[in-house]
């Protein structure tokens, strides 16, 4: 028995919205294309969509969703196009437009931030209502960068007094005591991803105005221990590196008026070979505790070069 075919079609206002729908040199037309088996072609001011009933009826929301975003005033890229697609499978693909109006906060530059994905969108929820919360997933998904223009709009909206941002600093399997350099040139090169998403947010010199005016502060984890933080927005990055201790030692500083934000990848634990990692070991206690929101995105969730999710995906095979 064959499949039933349909057919539909879609009106185009102008031919400036066909190239911004179909990508430079038809780009993202082609990429949709690879992933169908239906003819998708435009002709006059149209797309013409044929194919199996059940793609078709995809497509056609595929295609409404991309025209309303781009007349709403976003420019599309290929990772766009690509999370789009693969949302529109699900018949999904039009929960982006109350996506890209959840404006977080902006950039030094004025471009606004927004979630990119619904597990972005849900991370950013999660923590808008819940004082700690933690973000697990693959590289690439946003973890860190969301959270620090988080902490960054807290402080703007006066909901906080201080940012406070730690990293275990492990990954090279040195100790801070043999590297060269004060305090701050030995932990630096530890917590440079957490520079650059403040230095984004805020720009070079706001950065250095806040840290002069105690607004942020830096420092490696080791550094928390004994303190309680008030009126604070935490985050502890790379918290896979943890031991079960420093978890325990971190989530108890937590004072009034405060957030944590904790972000780590499981896949990429740098501990010592016999170690056991402080954010697991807190994702099985913590788990049943409805003040504390367990967030944990997935590959479709990377918002970097198309090439990171397939790498992640096939990791992920490899070890299954």
């Amino acid at each position: 028995m064959t499949e039933l075919k349909e057919y539909t079609t879609i009106p185009l206002r102008n031919a400036a919205e066909s190239l911004a729908l179909f990508g430079p040199q038809d780009k993202f037309l082609r990429l949709i294309e690879k992933e169908t088996v239906s003819l998708i072609h435009s002709r006059d001011a149209e797309i013409y969509i044929e194919g199996p009933a059940e793609e078709v009826r995809s497509l056609q929301q595929l295609f409404d969703t991309l025209l309303q975003l781009i007349q709403g005033g976003l420019q599309l890229n290929e990772r766009d196009v690509r999370y789009a697609l693969e949302l529109s499978r699900e018949m999904k693909a039009d929960e982006l437009l109350s996506l890209f109006k959840g404006e977080i906060t902006s950039t030094f530059r004025g471009k606004p931030v927004i979630p990119k994905t619904l597990g972005q969108r849900h991370y950013v929820t999660t923590i808008r209502k819940k004082d700690i919360v933690f973000g697990i997933g693959p590289a690439g998904t946003g973890k860190t960068y969301l959270a620090v223009m988080c902490a960054v709009a807290a402080l703007k909206e006066g909901k906080v007094k201080r940012i406070l941002l730690t990293r275990p600093a492990v990954e090279a399997g040195e100790s801070l005591g043999f590297l060269p350099g004060d305090l701050q040139e030995k932990v630096d090169p530890y917590l440079r991803p957490l520079y650059d998403a403040l230095n984004d947010a805020l720009g070079l010199e706001g950065v250095a105005k806040a840290m002069e005016r105690g607004q942020i502060e830096i420092a490696p984890l080791a550094y928390m221990r004994g303190r309680t933080l008030d009126d604070s927005f935490v985050i502890l990055d790379e918290a896979q590196n943890t031991t079960p201790e420093q978890m325990k030692m971190f989530l108890t500083r937590l004072g009034f008026s405060s957030r944590m934000i904790i972000t780590g990848d499981v896949t990429q634990i740098d501990l010592p070979k016999g170690k056991k990692s402080g954010l697991i070991e807190a994702e099985r206690i913590l788990r049943e505790i409805e003040e504390i929101g367990m967030v944990f995105f997935t590959d479709q969730d990377v918002v970097r070069h198309a090439l990171v999710q397939k790498i992640i995906q096939a990791y992920n095979a490899n070890s299954e």
